[in-house]
């Protein structure tokens, strides 16, 4: 999962406001605010609100990202649990730190600086509850993440060949205990969504709070990975288990790990309003 949300789109002013210039004469302002042509200040990064930008390549960096990141996770997996049976315990704390780490990158990086580094359907519309993105950018970056998704898989396949396929591989397609059943799958996929959700109201509410939420995302991710990994499996997004369960064939339970964040999402927003952390979605 990922909490970066994307910048804030700018309303124009009703109409050009005339200021003066160096020479005396008169030129309107531009309409994204007086210090638009001044560039990134020295607080521009992670969690700060840039210009808004056009939708299309926003959502072709989400693409992007999210194609690399699942292409990375299949990497480690098959690495992970390919070569080597043994140290079966360590699998997950290993695979979080991994995917933990790649999310910050991501999110510092200047593709994710330009979409806001979402790479998860839920947390979209996470941060469309919570006030903070527009509601109808959500269907388009779910798109292009569950688009990339399924490249990133693919072009693994690709690169390590039939062994991504097969078990225990499977195209790093998470699967829950065997003694876990849907209802309780589906209340931890939506309980770390809700719990990350808060946490980014939180994180969300200063300035302060939005320079360390890379890091504050990718500590998260390995804990959920870490711990709900060899129970749920830990994916907490949806374009996490997209690509993998469509290329392997494990889609019997795609709906939990799906819907489980969304109602997560939209549960943790509800609740940073009942707190007060809520903007007024728009």
């Amino acid at each position: 999962m990922t909490l970066m949300p994307a910048p804030e789109p700018v309303v124009p002013r009703p109409g050009p406001e005339i200021r003066p210039t160096a020479t005396g004469h008169r030129a309107p302002e531009s309409p994204h605010g007086p210090d638009a042509d001044a560039g990134p200040g020295p607080d521009a990064g992670p969690g700060r609100d840039a210009g808004p930008g056009p939708l299309l390549p926003r959502a072709v960096c989400e693409a992007a990202l999210t194609a690399l990141l699942l292409f990375l996770i299949v990497t480690a997996v098959r690495w992970l649990v390919g070569p080597d049976p043994g140290a079966a315990a360590a699998r997950p704390a290993v695979l979080g730190a991994v995917v933990g780490t790649l999310l910050a990158l991501f999110m510092l990086s200047p593709p994710g600086r330009c979409s806001g580094g979402h790479l998860n359907p839920a947390v979209s519309l996470a941060l469309w509850r919570l006030g903070t993105f527009p509601g109808r950018e959500v269907v388009p970056y779910a798109v292009a993440q569950l688009a990339g998704s399924v490249f990133g898989v693919w072009c693994a396949g690709l690169v390590w060949g039939p062994v991504t396929g097969r078990p225990p591989v499977r195209h790093a397609s998470v699967r829950a205990d065997p003694a876990w059943g849907d209802a309780a799958v589906l209340v931890a996929e939506a309980g770390a969504l809700a719990g990350s959700t808060l946490m980014l109201a939180v994180l969300l509410a200063s300035p302060g709070g939005r320079r360390v939420l890379p890091y504050a995302v990718g500590l998260t991710t390995a804990l959920v990975i870490g711990v709900l990994g060899p129970l749920s499996g830990g994916s907490a997004n949806p374009a996490r288990q997209f690509g993998p369960a469509l290329l392997a064939g494990d889609t019997g339970r795609l709906w939990v790990y799906v819907s489980g964040p969304a109602l997560g999402a939209v549960l943790g927003a509800w609740l940073a309003g009942r707190t007060g952390l809520r903007r007024p979605a728009r």
